[in-house]
C-alpha cells in the first residue's frame, strides 16, 4: 500500500510543469537611428599669402602634400628690389673711399693741430666731416637692411602644419601682397554632419556615432568604427542643424570625402520584448501570456539591448503584461 503511494506522488510530481520564465512589460527610453552622410572637413583651413608683389619664382608644394609649420611653399621674387640692393651696395663703396679719405684729413689735422700749425677751427671742421660720413655710412647700412628684409618676405611659409589642398598661380606668374599662393588644411580633421532641424533637440554633445564605410573605400560593408560629438553648433544652416564628430584615422582621408554616420536621431518611449518570446506564425506574430493565452502583436525592429536581441512591440502588449516564452507553461 505504501509503495502505491509512493507511486501515484511521483506521477503527480512528473505532471506538474516546471516554472517558465516571466518577462514582464514596461516601457523603455529607446533611440531611434539614423544613417546619414557626412563630409570629412579640416577644424580649421589657413591661408598662405604673398607678403610682397612679384614674380612667382618658386613652387615648392603640390595638392596634398603635407607640410610643416614654417615650411617653404613658394618665393616670390620682385627685381625691382635686387637692382635696389645693388645700388645701395655701390653707394656703400663709394662712402667707404670717402669714409678713408675723411680719416685722413682727420688724422693731418690732428698733427698739424699739435704742432699749432693750424687752428682748432680746422680740426673740428675735420672731425664733422669724418662724422658726417660715418652718419650717411649707419643710414645706408640700414636702408640696405630693410630692402634685404622686403626680398626675404618674398618668402611664402606654411603658418600651421597641416596638408595642402590648393595651389593657386604657377612658376612665372605675377602675384600681388596679400593674395593667396596655397590654401592649408590644419591636421584636426572632424566629421561635419548636416541634418533637417527637426532632429536638433536630440542631438547633444558626447553622443555616440558608429561610422559605416567610406566612400572611396575598397570593401563598401568595412565599417570604421565608433566615434563621437563634441560640437553641434547653434545656428541653423538652410534649415539643417550642423554638428560635428571626432573620430580616429580621418587624416588618411580626403578632405571633402563622404561617409556614411548612423546616429541617434529621435529618442521615445517603447515596449521591448525579448525577441526569442515572440513566435512567428502564419501571417501574423503571437507572445503568449502568463495565463497561457497567446495574442496577436504588431512587431516593430529589432535592436540589440545589452546584447540581447529585442523587439519594439508597437500593439498587443501593454506594460504591465507578464509574458512567457512561447510553449511556456500558464496558469
Amino acid at each position: 500500500m505504501r509503495a502505491l503511494a509512493f507511486l501515484l506522488a511521483g506521477v503527480l510530481l512528473a505532471a506538474v510543469p516546471a516554472a517558465a520564465e516571466v518577462f514582464v512589460a514596461q516601457r523603455r527610453t529607446i533611440e531611434d537611428r539614423k544613417a546619414v552622410f557626412a563630409t570629412v572637413e579640416s577644424v580649421r583651413e589657413v591661408e598662405a599669402r604673398a607678403r610682397i608683389s612679384g614674380t612667382l619664382s618658386k613652387l615648392l608644394v603640390r595638392e596634398g602634400d603635407r607640410v610643416e609649420a614654417g615650411a617653404l611653399l613658394a618665393e616670390v621674387e620682385d627685381r625691382k628690389l635686387a637692382l635696389e640692393l645693388t645700388a645701395l651696395d655701390a653707394r656703400l663703396d663709394a662712402l667707404a673711399a670717402q669714409r678713408r679719405q675723411a680719416a685722413q684729413d682727420l688724422e693731418r689735422a690732428r698733427t698739424l693741430r699739435a704742432q699749432g700749425a693750424v687752428p682748432q677751427a680746422r680740426l673740428d671742421e675735420a672731425q664733422a666731416a669724418f662724422d658726417v660720413i660715418e652718419a650717411q655710412i649707419a643710414a645706408t647700412r640700414a636702408e640696405r637692411a630693410v630692402v634685404e628684409e622686403r626680398r626675404r618676405e618674398g618668402r611664402v611659409l606654411a603658418p600651421q602644419a597641416g596638408r595642402v589642398l590648393a595651389v593657386r598661380g604657377t612658376e612665372g606668374s605675377v602675384v600681388m601682397a596679400g593674395e593667396t599662393v596655397a590654401r592649408l588644411a590644419t591636421r584636426t580633421y572632424v566629421l561635419r554632419l548636416r541634418l533637417p532641424e527637426r532632429h536638433a533637440r536630440f542631438m547633444r554633445a558626447g553622443d555616440p556615432v558608429e561610422v559605416g564605410a567610406r566612400g572611396l573605400a575598397e570593401r563598401p560593408e568595412a565599417v570604421l568604427g565608433t566615434g563621437r560629438l563634441v560640437l553641434v553648433y547653434p545656428e541653423l544652416e538652410n534649415g539643417q542643424v550642423v554638428a560635428d564628430a571626432e573620430v580616429e584615422g580621418l587624416g588618411d582621408f580626403f578632405v571633402g570625402e563622404r561617409v556614411r554616420v548612423t546616429i541617434a536621431a529621435d529618442r521615445r518611449e517603447a515596449v521591448l520584448v525579448p525577441l526569442r518570446f515572440v513566435r512567428r506564425a502564419p501571417g501574423v506574430d503571437l507572445v503568449r501570456l502568463e495565463s497561457g493565452l497567446e495574442v496577436p502583436v504588431q512587431r516593430g525592429p529589432v535592436r540589440l539591448v545589452d546584447g540581447e536581441p529585442m523587439v519594439e512591440i508597437l500593439s498587443g502588449v501593454v506594460p504591465g503584461d507578464r509574458l512567457v516564452p512561447p510553449g511556456g507553461a500558464g496558469r
